[in-house]
């Protein structure tokens, strides 16, 4: 499942990024542990230019009670073992409460990066898991419109589509990945004409090659805990990467020659960070 996420990006960067105008900037609050309940910007296949604002957590629009479902299964009820390797139907086609929002009210739901843990400990044990130099990026997402007829209040909901775990959520622990639309498909996902097999083509694992994780407080446990330092390492990638260090000390050495300064001797070395963190 994929119940936490960040967004923190400035809202001008997301509508240079994604090609959309904000409905209303005010609406945009920076969310570092964005909860069901809480507002978050997506993009609709009604307007794909524009940049509007949802609560996280799916109620369909038939509903006589308010749900906060926060995860759509793209196997609907098939691939209940959560095989990595499952190339079976998308069932979610066929789920009474999506399979209207999964033929016409798709949306991509923006992120910086989520948060995910073991399946048995959850956020007990959270990491976070994010796409390497690719922020922000967008979940698959379902959204629908839902009246409160005691109050008249239209509520706008959406959640996010999860599929089988990636090599990457399998270090983790985890059964189940969200499934990521990369910038090359974001135009088909929010295609009105797209049929079922092209959509379910797309509801496949993200690489994991092209991830990482790095583990964080428990305290994400807590909706309340919003601030920078639920994203902070606590401890070290789960895959380790390194930086190029092309910082260069040139020195004049007689008649025009040059060489590295003695004084920096880690100059365009590869340098692990290990406690460095995805917004440092």
């Amino acid at each position: 499942m994929c119940g936490r996420y960040v967004i923190v990006t400035e809202i001008k960067k997301i509508e240079k990024k994604f090609n959309v105008a904000a409905f209303d900037p005010s609406l945009y609050r920076p969310n570092y542990n964005v909860s069901h309940g809480n507002m978050a910007p997506i993009i609709t296949q009604e307007d794909p230019r524009t940049l509007t604002f949802s609560q996280f957590g799916f109620t369909p629009h038939w509903a006589k009670k308010q749900y906060y479902q926060i995860n759509a299964r793209s196997e609907g009820d098939k691939n209940k073992e959560n095989d990595p390797n499952y190339k079976g139907r998308k069932g979610i086609f066929d789920k009474p409460m999506f399979r209207k929002s999964i033929r016409s009210k798709r949306c991509l739901v923006i992120a910086d990066c989520f948060f995910e843990g073991p399946k048995k400990e959850r956020l007990s044990k959270p990491y976070l898991v994010y796409l390497k130099d690719n922020r922000p990026f967008t979940f698959a997402g379902i959204e629908d419109e839902w009246v409160d007829i005691s109050t008249g209040e239209v509520v706008s909901s959406f959640a996010i589509i999860t599929g089988p775990p990636n090599q990457l959520m399998d270090q983790i622990g985890h059964h189940r990945s969200p499934v990521i639309i990369s910038e090359e498909d974001r135009g088909i996902w929010l295609n009105q004409d797209a049929d079922a097999a092209t959509i379910g083509k797309l509801m496949e694992p993200y690489p994991a090659e092209l991830m990482n994780a790095y583990p964080v407080s428990p305290a994400i446990k807590s909706p309340e805990f919003n601030d920078r330092s639920a994203v902070e390492p606590i401890g070290e990638r789960l895959n380790p990467e390194f930086d190029i260090n092309v910082t260069r000390s040139i020195q004049l050495e007689g008649m025009g020659r040059s060489s590295k300064s003695e004084d920096n001797p880690d100059s365009d070395a590869d340098t692990e960070n290990p406690q460095l963190g995805l917004f440092d």
